[in-house]
């Protein structure tokens, strides 16, 4: 039996976790049935290639293997990037493991731009079957799918925390009403049933050669979102997910063979799910189109707020530039807007729009980031399965690697018509990883560090011989065995000191949350050092913490790198430092407090 707090737990994970796949049946099976011939066979080997595609991709590689792991329930990439590398030797397989992470990464965040584009037209689509608007203009369709866009993304800086909670009750009808419509279908080709078999997948896949291959980057769409059992997993816990899961998966089985059902007593049918419930109940046509274009709306929403999410967790784990952060909710920490982010998604979004026009040739650009995603993820799971010597788990997820490749190939005949796209957006992110963090090395290097003896020798001079200022200052340091450039500069070059100097250090811990925060040590008479420990999926107010522990500072010291260079690679470096916010700016420290010192560096 169910508890109240179970049954609290399933219908948020609807809402949050399963919108995406939940409203892959839009359009699915409409897809898959413009590249093959709706013949009872060909029905028959599709719905059992969706079927096991749903086994083996979400409920083994994610619900099962991807969710065992992780320390604290905590999921994604970049997770199971940080499991990996202190189990690995060699400094070759840690950059290895490293690049395939931000692959991942970039793969996610490209599936963020198509998701919504996809999931909000294909279900506007369903306004010409209803009877007087069958000659709807696509340009029409167009206009309000990019309407929708709009709307949803204009309200993102207000918070999906007010209409959150309506979320998880809306997807409980969408899958019932997905069930239901299924059952009701299938209770007249109940024949349909056999593709249960995997004997139908393998035979269809045998009997149809290249044009069968070609087919498996269309079933590919039945598993969108499929990443997000994991991804979201930090949010609302592995059991939960779980149990919704298994409501899901039935819903949705159940809806893809009364497609199948429905298409093999009508093969002309064009918009398959939309003409199938408007032939069963042709009054609840308009409420069912109206809760399919809400059920698209909640499932951009959790892709957009999983994109902010990713971003978020690059900026932590220092792979991705600053960017300016704002809080969404009071109580709810891990609700946060990023403004570039969503404005740069926006635009992307309505560009897949207009450049794609239907739902149907925008399938044709999806697919690609999430098999590739998925292959990442099999292939970072079975490395840490094998360190951890769980030899039956590392055979399973190598089996299922191996899946996720044939998909990804098969995926690759959609880059001419129009899946390049991903593959532009994903190059352009994981660009700016790799310039960003080879930047930020390099410039680490170049900075003239001072060993913090020598640091603290000079200091008891200045403190003990110059006029202090009243109050307190702080400084902010990420490494204080070795002391910033622009610190020595402040204390021995312009010979300004305070009563009171606090170096503040904020690291980043191998686990994924928890935040700890304590003075060490005094360093020397008027410095001490405040060390604040967070989690890489930690968002933490720094203001507050200071505030808690009785730090009342009167000025906040920063540095500030000017980047002098003629190579272009390091001046696309010095235009993203120069956009980004600095350090201090995006912890949203008080902007009257801040003083940035500037050192120039040639690069």
């Amino acid at each position: 039996m169910l508890s109240k707090s179970d049954l609290r737990g399933i219908v948020n994970s609807m809402g949050l976790v399963f919108g995406d796949i939940g409203t892959s049946p839009i359009y699915t099976l409409t897809v898959i049935f413009l590249l093959t011939r709706p013949t009872e066979s060909h029905v028959i080997g599709v719905l059992s290639l969706i079927i096991w595609t749903l086994i083996i991709l979400v409920t083994m590689e994610y619900a099962w293997l991807a969710m065992s792991l992780g320390k604290k329930g905590e999921g994604g990439t970049i997770v199971l990037k940080e499991i990996l590398l202190p189990l690995l030797k060699s400094g070759r397989s840690v950059s290895f493991v490293t690049i395939l992470a931000y692959i991942g990464t970039s793969f996610l965040i490209g599936d963020g731009v198509i998701t919504p584009a996809i999931s909000i037209l294909s279900a506007v689509e369903g306004i010409r079957i209803i009877s007087g608007f069958e000659n709807t203009g696509q340009g029409i369709l167009m206009l309000i799918a990019s309407l929708i866009a709009i709307v949803l993304f204009s309200v993102q800086n207000r918070g999906s925390e007010k209409i959150a909670w309506a979320f998880g009750p809306i997807m409980v009808i969408w899958f019932l009403a997905l069930a239901v419509s299924g059952i009701s279908s299938i209770f007249y080709t109940p024949g349909v049933l056999k593709a249960i078999n995997p004997y139908y997948a393998i035979d269809f896949l045998l009997n149809n050669g290249l044009v069968g291959f070609f087919v498996l980057s269309e079933v590919t769409l039945c598993c969108t979102g499929g990443e997000a059992l994991y991804a979201d997993m930090g949010h609302l816990g592995r059991e939960p997910i779980l149990k919704a899961w298994r409501l899901v998966f039935f819903a949705l089985v159940f809806n893809y063979l009364g497609q199948g059902a429905f298409i093999i007593r009508n093969p002309d049918a064009r918009n398959v799910l939309f003409e199938m419930i408007n032939h069963q109940a042709n009054l609840v046509y308009i409420p069912f189109l109206i809760l399919s274009i809400i059920a698209t709306i909640i499932a951009s929403q959790a892709m957009i707020s999983g994109v902010f999410s990713i971003v978020y967790q690059g900026i932590t784990t220092r792979i991705m530039p600053m960017l300016k952060i704002d809080y969404t909710s009071g109580e709810l920490k891990s609700q946060i807007y990023i403004s570039t982010v969503n404005w740069m998604l926006l635009i992307s979004v309505l560009y897949m729009i207009f450049i794609f026009e239907e739902s149907s040739r925008l399938a044709a650009a999806y697919g690609l980031a999430v098999t590739g995603t998925m292959t990442i993820t099999g292939l970072l799971m079975t490395s840490i399965f094998y360190h951890r010597k769980q030899v039956s788990k590392a055979i399973i997820s190598l089996f299922i690697t191996f899946v996720d490749i044939v998909f990804l190939l098969s995926n690759t005949y959609k880059i001419p018509h129009g899946g390049y796209w991903s593959v532009i957006i994903a190059v352009f992110i994981f660009s700016l990883i790799m310039i960003y963090t080879a930047g930020q090395e390099r410039l680490y290097k170049l900075m003239k560090r001072m060993q913090t003896e020598n640091f603290l020798e000079k200091y008891n001079h200045v403190y003990a011989s110059q006029n202090k200022i009243s109050g307190t200052a702080l400084f902010f340091a990420r490494d204080i065995t070795r002391i910033p450039q622009y610190i020595s500069h402040i204390m021995f070059k312009n010979n300004i000191i305070y009563e009171n100097n606090i170096f503040i250090s904020i690291i980043k811990s191998d686990s994924p949350f928890g935040v700890e925060s304590s003075f060490k040590k005094e360093m020397a008479k008027g410095l001490n050092l405040f060390e604040i420990k967070m989690g890489y999926m930690e968002i933490i107010d720094v203001e507050k913490i200071l505030k808690d522990n009785g730090i009342t500072e009167k000025t906040i010291f920063y540095g500030v790198e000017d980047i002098f260079t003629s190579n272009p690679v390091w001046k696309a470096f010095s235009v993203i430092k120069k956009l980004s916010p600095s350090f201090v700016q995006f912890y949203r420290l008080p902007a009257d407090e801040l003083h940035g010192v500037m050192t120039r560096f040639e690069m």
